[in-house]
């Protein structure tokens, strides 16, 4: 991460180490060697590994595909959601509750069936409805590289929705981008967070 960084002439981007699978214990270790942003895909998962860590040093960001009936549950827990793709959905995560929940808009970068993200000539438009909801705040955009694709060709069109998307909000300059395999390339074009997994953590354990 230091030499991609240093080769782009970027800022640090704040590191995101994806747990799925792996056990509470690992993130208290990973907590006391200095994490601080922990991510989880799946609500079942993350809610009971957020009760049996319970660090209040950690941030934790939900990066999977959220159904709309879990959004106000995963409210109550994450700090940021990186899976905004629909208008219902910023719908479910409104609230007035008083807390402001970070939100990035997940930007469709394949056709493959079954992916999420927003089409990105609709980026804007659910920006839009981002800022007239209330409890959040639009940080940014996300993407996910598809199989096939050069990351980095991904990445600069992700990079090129971004620039829309601050045009519509100034401060909405963040980039969720990048996993183990490509952050090299997430980074060459802006990124400023990266989601990974096993570089970090080492393979995920078969759930049971």
């Amino acid at each position: 991460m230091a030499d991609a960084v240093r080769d782009a002439g970027a800022a640090p981007p704040t590191r995101i180490v994806v747990t799925k699978f792996q056990p509470a214990s690992l993130v208290r270790e990973l907590a006391d060697l200095g994490v601080r942003d922990v991510g989880e895909n799946r609500h079942q998962e993350a809610v009971a590994k957020v009760a049996e860590v319970d660090d209040p040093r950690l941030a934790w960001h939900f990066v999977g595909q959220l159904q709309s009936n879990k959004a106000k549950a995963v409210r109550q827990y994450a700090a940021t959601v990186h899976s905004v793709d629909r208008e219902s959905l910023v719908a479910a995560l409104a609230s007035d509750d008083g807390r402001v929940l970070g939100a990035f808009l997940e930007i469709g970068l394949s056709d493959e069936p079954g992916r999420g993200g927003v089409d990105p000539q609709e980026a804007e438009s659910l920006a839009d409805r981002v800022l007239a909801a209330p409890g959040l705040r639009l940080l940014g955009v996300m993407g996910v590289a598809p199989l096939g694709v050069e990351p980095r060709r991904a990445f600069a069109r992700l990079r090129e929705v971004s620039e829309r998307v601050r045009r519509v909000d100034p401060s909405a300059t963040a980039i969720s981008a990048g996993m183990s395999g490509d952050f090299r390339e997430a980074i060459a074009e802006g990124a400023t967070h990266l989601r990974i997994g096993t570089a970090i953590t080492g393979n995920r354990p078969i759930p049971g």
